[in-house]
């Protein structure tokens, strides 16, 4: 089983199954008949020296300690050592990992990775304990219930997040350059309902995915259906907003990325042996009849999301808009081994169709737009030709249509202040506030300067393609 994720979901482990396709491919190399007998020799050597460091801990050690313990955590040391999404899953992990697979588990709501010996959250699930508290990605966790993080496997750390439903749990917070600060969580069942949809301004089709699950393609599929027949014809195209997405499936990734390709490669997967690559390619049709797409991106944004956008990218099927992603460019096999226990390792990277990798590097949009605030700016009163004296009438204006004096273009010295006025609201569209994280889609529609950006091109776009025709 393979998986594309940057981080452990939501008190869970990190990482998502992609289908069993990879790991035939990648589970294991080939024995090599060149290996010569003194590479045999050596790692003979160093078996033994585990075997006598474990016999001495047994023994010595100022309390004792399980077998199996000093096996798993040497395990889960060897693996992690190598990358930060490499790690040793026992029974218990490996099982609740195909559990939130599906969709459903319990935890905070949280999506994390390692650095630098703390939890660093790559971003919250919508509407569960995490966001709502307002946990941003981006944010570090140094202690759990004051115990500090400091020395812990990311897996450690995760089943620290995980307990009991409706119990609590304080994480200790370092954000930016403000001071450290606790926030308390309480435990509950996160069901991911990865895909939310709506028609924005009636003629573009909001598509938000937060997650790669098995609901996933099914789900923007049936919002793309629903869309189409509430705005008829008026439709201009879509937005898929894949910000603060840290992946998931990689089979859903594309699927979803065939629904709006005709032809071509979607993504490869390159592992260490050069003949061991793998392809997927589009099959015709497009879903959405080739109407416009704009796909926003975020640094929240990882792994599946990127291979959507880049695939998007790549043909020149979609603008990307937003800011640079995350940059998790490469590929877990799920191992089950001895004892129901499973390891994850790294054993591939992927490719977008023209062949960039985007580890580390991320996806760098085509529009770059960073959050910004919104507010409206009162102009100021002035005349207008209509208002000039003697002003020559338009030979096509109506008898009806005659201009009104403007009272704004000449106000009189006793007019009322428009501050003073009882009743007089503000724009409806005028943020109030700027959104708290840069990172973060803003809970109010008025406040998401690059959801307007991206609304502004498609309606563009269409009115552009619209002349030509």
């Amino acid at each position: 089983m393979t998986f594309l994720r940057s981080a452990s979901i939501a008190a869970a482990t990190l990482a998502f199954l992609a289908g069993p396709a990879l790991a035939p491919a990648f589970a294991q190399d080939k024995a090599d008949p060149k290996a010569g007998a003194g590479d045999k020799s050596e790692l003979y050597q160093q078996l033994n020296l585990f075997g006598d460091v474990l016999e001495r801990i047994r023994r010595d050690y100022v309390e004792p300690v399980e077998e199996k313990t000093l096996i798993e955590n040497a395990i889960n040391g060897m693996l992690t050592a190598l990358d930060p999404h490499s790690s040793y899953m026992n029974p218990k992990a490996y099982k609740d990992m195909q559990v939130q697979t599906k969709g459903e588990f319990g935890g905070l709501g949280i999506e994390v990775t390692m650095e630098n010996g703390v939890i660093k959250v790559v971003s919250p699930i919508d509407d569960t304990p995490a966001a709502k508290a307002g946990i941003q990605a981006g944010d570090l966790i140094f202690a759990l219930d004051g115990e500090p993080v400091q020395g812990l496997t990311l897996q450690e750390a995760v089943e620290k997040m995980r307990g009991k439903v409706g119990t609590p749990i304080k994480i200790s917070i370092r954000r930016g350059g403000k001071d450290p600060f606790d926030v308390s969580l309480t435990r509950e069942i996160i069901k991911v309902k990865s895909v939310r949809y709506r028609l924005e301004g009636n003629d573009i089709g909001y598509i938000r995915v937060t997650s790669f699950t098995e609901q996933t393609t099914s789900g923007v599929l049936d919002a793309i259906e629903k869309l189409k027949k509430e705005a008829g014809n008026k439709l201009k195209g879509y937005i898929l907003d894949l910000r603060n997405n840290p992946g998931g499936l990689l089979d859903q990734a594309i699927a979803l990325s065939d629904a709006f390709l005709d032809k071509g490669e979607i993504v490869s997967v390159k592992a260490r042996k050069s003949d061991d690559v793998q392809r997927w390619n589009a099959k015709p049709g497009d879903v959405t009849n080739g109407l416009p797409i704009v796909v926003l991106l975020n640094g929240g944004s990882a792994s599946a999301s990127e291979i959507v956008a880049g695939a998007l990218q790549d043909h020149r099927r979609a603008i990307i808009l937003g800011t640079r992603s995350f940059g998790k460019g490469s590929v877990q096999t799920i191992m089950q081994v001895t004892g129901g226990g499973a390891i994850r390792l790294t054993t591939a990277l992927y490719f977008t169709p023209s062949g960039r990798s985007i580890q580390k590097e991320g996806i760098k949009p085509d529009i770059e737009v960073e959050p910004a605030k919104i507010e409206n700016l009162q102009a100021r009163g002035g005349f207008r030709e209509e208002n000039l004296r003697r002003s020559i009438t338009n030979p096509n204006e109506k008898p009806a249509d005659a201009p009104k004096p403007d009272a704004k273009a000449a106000p009189k010295p006793e007019a009322t202040k428009p501050g003073d006025r009882k009743d007089e609201k503000p724009a409806a569209n005028q943020a109030t506030q700027p959104p708290t994280d840069p990172d973060e889609p803003p809970k109010e529609q008025a406040a998401d300067y690059q959801l307007l950006r991206a609304a502004d091109l498609i309606r563009g776009i269409s009115l552009y393609s619209g002349r030509a025709n």
